[in-house]
Formats: C-alpha cells, structure tokens, sequence
C-alpha cells in the first residue's frame, strides 16, 4: 500500500535531506509531496498555542490534504491543523524537542508526534568551546579593532588578559547528550570539570553553589523547565570567582541576561558569550547590544551540515518503524 508523505522541511533541513532519508529507511511505495518552509529566512515564532514555529498554518492545512504522515522540521502543529487533517497519523519533528507540536491535541486526535533527540549534539558541543574560547581570548573584540585598522597593544596587559583552560576549572550546568561531549573536549585541554546535573551520578558531580564558587568558566546544558527557568542570576554570578567567564548555548529562560549585562559592566565577569537569548531576534536597544565583552551569536549553536542530516535520518527511522508496525522510538506522545 503506498503512503502520503509530506516533507514540510525549510531552508536547514531540506526537503532533499528528508526525501533522501525517507526513501533510504522507509520500506515500501511512498507518494511524497514537499511543502517549502521560509526558516531561517523568516524567523520562527508563536503560531496559535505553540512556539517556535514557523507561520505557515493555511499552507500546511492544505498541503496535509489525505497526507497519513508528515516529517518537517518547524511546521506548527496546531488545534486547527489537527482538526483540518483527519488522515494525519505521524507527525516528525526533526529536532531536539516538539516544541511546534501541540502534544495534548495530537494525542486526543490519535497522531503520533516523534522528535529527533541527540541531533545537534556535536555541533553545540564545538560552538560551545569556540564560544568559551572566542570569549576568554577576546577573539571577536580584537579582530573587529584590527579590521578597522586599530592595533592595541593594551589587550596584552595583565589586567586585560584572561586564564587558561589548561589546570583552572570549567562548571557544567547539565550532563546530557551535549554536556558529555564538551566534558570530553575540555579534559584535552587539561581542564578540570566539575558537573551539576541532579540527574546523573558521575565522578565530579557537585552541588550548583559548589559548582559556581570553584569555576572559572561556566557554561549551560540544562533544558529550560520551569525549575531551571532564571537558575542564573545575580546570586549566582556574583558566587562565581571575579574575572571567570559564562557561556549560555542551551536556552535563553536559563539566565538573567540584566544581571549578566551588569556583571559584564562592573567587570566581575571577565566575558560572556551567549547563543540564545530570552526574545529573537534580539530587540533593537537591548543592553545585550551594547555591553563590553559580551560575545553573541544567533541561536546557530547546532548548525551543522551533519546536524541537518542527522536529524533527517533520526525522523525518516521512525517513519520506518511507523511502516513496519514497530514501537516508535522516539515518541512524545505515548
């Protein structure tokens, strides 16, 4: 029996990524159709009850027309979409988390909502030390001065210079897929790591206070829940040794970014460099925009080429465990 698909990627995850996947995993006849999404192009946002989504209702209704599954990667799964697509019974997300699906509406309409954990593992992974690196060498500061024909020798000073990783201490704010990865990079730097994850057992496990008062860098793995919401204020920054560095590239509800702004400013913080922020795009008059020493990039942690496929072939697997009857493993909705 040949199934409709719909491959609703955009302009990381393409179509071509998922079409490709889908025809390399999935068994059997496929009648593929594509529905082209504008993100990145178009930044995602809130589209009826669910977040960071791309604003394509109408489309995506019409497109799902007599379609039993379809893979995307920022397609909204709303209450409308579902009641206008009574044939759908698989919806894939080609990311970390279904945050664009309304998982409640998707069970009570008997769809299936699969997500695809551990995509962009290496890539945050590598951000997050480029991150650290860029900030605690003034990296971005230092070449901006120099292409606009400026050379400071006062970046040399003792005052001005920050520490090594080699034999000073590194904090990890969560212990995941990424976590470990960042963990294994920075003992080839001869750092030593200490973890806060109340949900691992590792050897250099510690409480966050403890965690904080130790690191001279810092840097952010946890997924944002309501009890890791704003677990970064200004207690927190001010327990950390003065001249130490903070880097955020998990998510932006993590931190106070008024109390990293004002750490930065009073220079307890040496630097800081964040790749996700609590509004994006980041709005114009932002202290974000205008606060020294504060390294930014634009949610781009996990862009990777291997990263996009990744997250096609994880989708395009359970599309084919969907196929062949199988438990789905990846499921958000059991």
């Amino acid at each position: 029996m040949t199934i409709r698909v719909l491959a609703a990627g955009d302009h990381f995850v393409q179509n071509r990524l998922l079409i490709d996947a889908l025809r390399r995993e999935v068994p059997g006849e496929l009648d593929i159709s594509e529905l082209t999404l504008p993100w990145p192009v178009e930044p995602f946002g809130r589209v009826g009850e669910v977040d960071e989504a791309s604003d394509v209702e109408d489309e995506l209704i019409e497109a799902l027309r007599g379609v039993e599954v379809c893979v995307t990667q920022m397609a909204p799964l709303t209450k409308r979409v579902l009641d206008a697509s009574p044939d759908l019974r698989l919806f894939s997300v080609s990311r970390g988390g279904p945050v664009n699906a309304n998982l409640e509406a998707a069970k009570a309409a008997g769809v299936a909502v699969t997500f695809a954990p551990g995509r962009n593992a290496v890539a945050t992974a590598e951000h997050t030390l480029a991150m650290l690196l860029a900030a605690t060498r003034r990296i971005p500061q230092t070449h901006d001065d120099l292409a606009g024909g400026v050379w400071r020798g006062d970046y040399y000073m003792y005052d001005n210079v920050g520490p090594e990783l080699d034999g000073n201490t590194v904090g990890l704010v969560g212990y995941g897929a990424i976590g470990r990865r960042v963990a294994r990079m920075l003992e080839g730097f001869g750092a030593q790591v200490l973890v806060h994850d109340p949900y691992v057992d590792v050897p250099g496990r510690v409480e966050l206070d403890e965690l904080l008062r130790r690191s001279h860098f810092v840097s952010l793995h946890a997924r944002a829940t309501p009890e890791t919401n704003g677990m970064i204020g200004a207690a927190e920054i001010a327990a950390m040794p003065r001249g130490s560095v903070l880097v955020n590239c998990a998510r932006g509800a993590l931190v106070d970014y008024d109390a990293v702004c004002d750490a930065l400013e009073s220079g307890h913080l040496f630097g800081a460099a964040m790749d996700v922020f609590p509004e994006e795009p980041i709005p114009a008059g932002s202290r974000l925009l205008t606060t020294p020493n504060l390294i930014m990039t634009p949610h781009l942690a996990g862009a990777s080429k291997q990263t996009a496929m990744n997250a096609a072939s994880i989708v395009a697997a359970d599309v084919a465990r969907y196929v062949r009857g199988e438990p789905l493993a990846h499921l958000a909705t059991p």
